[in-house]
């Protein structure tokens, strides 16, 4: 008996290996790919700007890692006792402008020399909507709890996504013309919105994308939003606010990442360094014992090799961690 619907996902091609260089952007949906990966020693930067929900600022950050766009102290305005920038998200906000705007100008520097040598760019897609500085009419990425008044909400067409995204592939691909993008929309539903309002969101966010996919090469689309909506179609599957997946959904659908995006040496490695990343979290409940120190040494060696066997990754800290018996 078959419990849910099929869906036919198409095998990556290329397949992304551990030479790959992965840059990921997007909702927050992106950080649990992007968290995933870096657990497992993949060379990953994600969001130089912070977490960003609608295609129109994803958009603007991509061209600014290309220009390499270094802001000034106009860019920055105050409220709440914090320094913030429109187009970044909370984490770079600060009590002192300067160190504000290093902050912000080192993730750019960062994200400039990390994407001329990218080979993928994973980008996720939350939301059509965006909201605009009512006196300028220019878009923000965060409204960093600013009074409502200071907005307007906007739900962008297809066009101005399709546009939007056109233009900066462009400038990625004149930037860096190995590069490879890999298209997902996040299955994160955006309540606040509406019930309406976010599929008619979301259904603009996959028509667009879809349009691009088959204009261009190098263009892929991963299904993260089909596999939580339409496979597994059940209110078990997401937290207690009903908006986002629970972590039940979340291993799924990186379970049919690893399938089909990398290529089965790569998942057998993976698999590999996972055992070792979760020895190396292990709480032991006596660390003086004869049998911790047999873990570690068994751990130790299997560290050695697997850094022996692959010297482009890194495996200091578990080596340093496992070396405390020795």
């Amino acid at each position: 008996m078959q419990f849910y619907s099929p869906i036919h996902i198409k095998n990556l091609q290329p397949p992304i290996t551990y030479k790959d260089n992965l840059l990921l952007t997007g909702s927050c949906f992106t950080e649990h790919i992007g968290n995933n990966l870096m657990d497992a020693k993949f060379n990953v930067l994600q969001n130089p700007n912070g977490i960003l929900f609608d295609t129109l600022s994803v958009c603007r950050s991509l061209v600014s890692y290309v220009q390499n766009r270094q802001y000034g102290e106009e860019d920055l305005f105050y409220l709440n006792d914090c320094w913030h920038s429109w187009q970044h998200h909370s984490r770079f906000s600060n009590i002192d402008k300067a160190a504000c705007l290093h902050n912000i100008n080192q993730s750019q520097n960062n994200a400039h020399t990390f994407m001329a040598n990218a080979d993928w760019l994973i980008i996720t897609l939350g939301s059509s909507f965006c909201y605009k500085l009512t006196e300028t009419l220019e878009a923000v990425a965060n409204c960093h709890k600013a009074p409502a008044a200071q907005f307007v909400k906007h739900l962008c067409t297809i066009e101005e996504t399709v546009t939007a995204l056109d233009g900066t592939i462009h400038q990625l691909f004149h930037f860096n013309p190995k590069l490879k993008i890999i298209f997902t929309i996040s299955p994160v539903r955006h309540l606040r919105d509406g019930v309406v309002e976010n599929n008619r969101s979301k259904a603009r966010l996959i028509e667009a994308v879809h349009h691009l996919v088959n204009k261009f090469d190098k263009l892929y689309y991963f299904p993260a939003y089909e596999l939580v909506i339409d496979v597994l179609r059940d209110y078990r599957f997401y937290d207690a606010d009903l908006a986002h997946p629970n972590y039940a959904a979340t291993r799924f659908v990186l379970e049919k990442f690893a399938e089909h995006c990398l290529d089965a040496p790569t998942n057998t490695l993976m698999e590999e360094i996972k055992k070792i990343v979760i020895a190396r979290n292990h709480k032991p409940f006596n660390p003086t014992s004869q049998q911790h120190k047999q873990f570690l040494q068994a751990h130790f060696e299997k560290s050695k090799a697997l850094q022996e066997k692959y010297p482009l990754l890194d495996f200091s800290k578990e080596l340093e961690y496992f070396s405390l018996v020795l």
